[in-house]
């Protein structure tokens, strides 16, 4: 057949080597919307739900009964959900309804009546929604810090990079199981060398992971993952009930987190049946409500390409975060996962949380190239912080993130080598030599660092759990060895832990140490002039791209 030359074009683009589905509702690759999915209602009887979408108490599986025990208003909800969809979601985009009242309202809906709210809704009223819905009044960011080697000088060195460049929280895993606690530790002086006050989690299996918390090296976790159907809940071991357990074991030990949920995953694990993905991520994220954790890291996350290969999937997406909003959770929107060939999709897709803003617009920006990120490659990366910083000042908007000129960041990323180059000299781990330092300082990534001997360094992560290392200890070695200004930042990460001021929702710290959450900073958008407005300081500060040119540099 002879072809038509400008489809020879297009069929080369990028966006035509990602992967698309026609809907098959029957096994749930169907984003919004399914014809399986249940009728609203609700029944109550002596305080008590005896009914909820069409099942009866007898026959709830154990996602529906702890969503009806723990996640519903008893007090509001026949109100609720005597209302009309559509007239719940003129309330959402209407500015003359305070945020306070929408989420008194929506803790009374069922899954399924929020399912019926957002299908009435397009995304400019969703991101309309949001901009009012967000928790904390000021929108902030998060990102990655790993790379395929686990090399500690160099994860301590990006780390330094992001902080300085805006990110308030950031996570590390690994390549190799056994590095988790270099890989922690270099993160936690890194974020600190940047901008103290950043907050820094390690992401493994949570018995480590929590470890590594109660020990003060870590200060908050989110891979804590519920799902939409019973079948997916019960092939990884949990409950609604184990995780809620699990919850308490962070938060009473000083441990800022969140749950972590995703449209699509219940149709990637096999068990959707027959419902929506929308749908069955509003039932996660009422676990997450039911189980009184700070919030949710959703947006799909690692799902992505399942919502993003059938209609109205990007459209989902921003329904689950405006879902986890109204349901008053701090919301980290994802934006963490590569999906697509097309520089033009994944833009779109963040620009649905980046305009309104989310208490975290990404969580997962990489910090490193994405050669390097052990998350599976991010939907940005450090490739892109230019292209950021300028549709920051192109729009106006608060991404999170500013610029930073090269000496700032070949300081920043020297003093944090330097200062875990004396930390591990001080606990007699395997030596980082000058020539490591130099070369962390200047690198792009792996590839530009010489390679570490890593059976030493399992074998010296390993002693370090063993010695029952602390962040105490980490604090008394970086001023040992003359980083005061490090030691006090980690010093004062630590009494954070006593006070239990950042375990408010959507708490994050500032360059002070203050805590700034949906308490003390709550969102309270009520049309242009109101909510979070930017303000000189922050504004002058997007402007200045090294790029623009200034007149006052010409003589005229």
């Amino acid at each position: 057949m002879k072809r038509q030359k400008r489809f020879e074009v297009l069929a080369d683009r990028p966006v035509n080597q990602d992967g698309y589905v026609v809907e098959w509702p029957e096994v749930g690759l169907i984003a919004m919307g399914s014809p399986n999915d249940p009728v609203p209602s609700i029944k109550v009887e002596n305080g008590k739900i005896v009914e909820m979408d069409g099942v009866s108490r007898e026959n709830f599986d154990f996602i529906e009964q702890f969503i009806a025990d723990y996640a519903i208003d008893i007090a509001v909800t026949q109100k609720a959900m005597a209302m009309d969809a559509a007239a719940i979601a003129k309330m959402l985009v209407d500015v003359n309804v305070p945020r306070e009242e929408i989420v008194k309202l929506v803790g009374g809906l069922t899954p399924a009546k929020l399912a019926a709210v957002f299908n009435t809704m397009n995304v400019v009223e969703m991101m309309m929604a949001m901009q009012k819905m967000r928790a904390r009044k000021i929108p902030s960011n998060q990102c990655h810090i790993t790379n395929i080697n686990d090399n500690p000088v160099l994860i301590a060195a990006d780390g330094a990079e992001a902080s300085l460049r805006g990110f308030d929280e950031m996570e590390t895993t690994v390549a190799v199981v056994r590095y988790a606690p270099f890989n922690a530790l270099a993160l936690l002086i890194g974020s600190q060398a940047g901008r103290g006050g950043t907050l820094i989690q390690c992401s493994l299996e949570e018995a480590t992971e929590l470890q590594l918390g109660m020990r003060g090296i870590t200060a908050y976790a989110e891979t804590i993952s519920v799902y939409g159907t019973e079948n997916v809940f019960v092939d990884g071991d949990d409950t609604p009930w184990s995780k809620g357990f699990l919850a308490s074991a962070y938060a009473s030990r000083g441990l800022k987190m969140r749950f972590t949920s995703g449209t699509g995953a219940e149709v990637q694990m096999g068990y959707a049946e027959g419902k929506s993905m929308l749908y069955l991520e509003i039932r996660c994220i009422m676990v997450a409500r039911g189980a009184g954790v700070q919030g949710l890291q959703n947006g799909s996350v690692s799902c992505v390409g399942v919502p993003a290969a059938v209609p109205s999937g990007i459209r989902a997406i921003l329904a689950e975060n405006l879902c986890a909003a109204m349901l008053d959770l701090e919301v980290a929107s994802s934006n963490d996962q590569t999906f697509t060939h097309s520089d033009l999709r994944r833009t779109a897709r963040t620009l649905m949380q980046f305009l309104p803003g989310t208490d975290f617009i990404c969580s997962g920006y990489s910090g490193v190239p994405n050669y390097d990120n052990m998350f599976a490659g991010s939907n940005w990366d450090v490739d892109d912080y230019d292209d950021w910083n300028i549709i920051q000042r192109d729009l106006k908007v608060d991404g999170g993130l500013r610029p930073a000129s090269e000496q700032e960041v070949i300081a920043v990323r020297n003093q944090a080598a330097k200062a875990i180059q004396a930390v591990f000299k001080e606990f007699g781990f395997p030596e980082i030599t000058d020539a490591e330092v130099e070369a962390a300082t200047y690198a792009h990534g792996s590839k530009d660092v010489p390679a570490r001997n890593v059976v030493e360094d399992i074998k010296a992560a390993q002693e370090m759990m063993n010695r029952g290392i602390t962040g105490i200890d980490v604090v008394k070695a970086l001023a040992k060895h003359g980083f005061n200004d490090l030691a006090t930042s980690v010093l004062n990460l630590l009494k954070q832990r006593i006070s239990g001021d950042y375990l408010h929702t959507a708490a994050i710290l500032d360059k002070e140490f203050n805590v700034i959450s949906a308490v003390n900073s709550r969102n309270d958008y009520r049309g242009p002039g109101t909510g979070y407005q930017m303000s000189e300081e922050r504004w002058n500060e997007i402007k200045a791209i090294k790029q623009a040119v200034n007149p006052a540099d010409f003589d005229v």
